[in-house]
């Protein structure tokens, strides 16, 4: 998914992703298929509101940022400031992620501005299904 172009409310890495839709695109490339959310705004959609969707898609809420290990792959709900949250993929030190300012997915280090972020992942039991 590196270098697909930013696109808002983007589900198709033909025609561009967002954090959310970069998220679900990964995962289905992997063979794991999520319920994805739809309808959701750019701005304004608040940590709770955004924790129900993931709860909802079947990932599994594993805890925060140095709370618990780490894995590749692993959802991350961090908050920007302002109320704005983002959604990445973890590595084990950097964060794949819908960047909108570059225009498009990069890889980058984690950012310890994002330290709260809550980690959250596929059910251990559904990658052997």
């Amino acid at each position: 998914m590196l270098g697909v172009r930013f696109r808002p409310q983007g589900r198709d890495a033909a025609r561009g992703l967002d954090c959310v839709g970069l998220i679900w695109a990964a995962y289905a490339a992997a063979q794991i298929p999520l319920r994805a959310p739809i309808g959701y705004p750019l701005r304004g959609w608040r940590g709770l509101r955004i924790a129900a969707a993931l709860e909802q898609s079947g990932l599994v809420w594993v805890g925060e940022i140095g709370q618990t290990d780490r894995r590749i792959g692993d959802v991350l709900l961090c908050g920007l400031g302002a109320g704005q949250c983002h959604l990445g993929l973890g590595g084990m030190a950097s964060v794949i992620h819908a960047h909108a300012g570059l225009g498009r997915v990069v890889e980058a280090p984690w950012d310890a501005d994002w330290a709260e972020a809550a980690v959250w992942r596929v059910p251990d039991g559904a990658l052997t299904e």
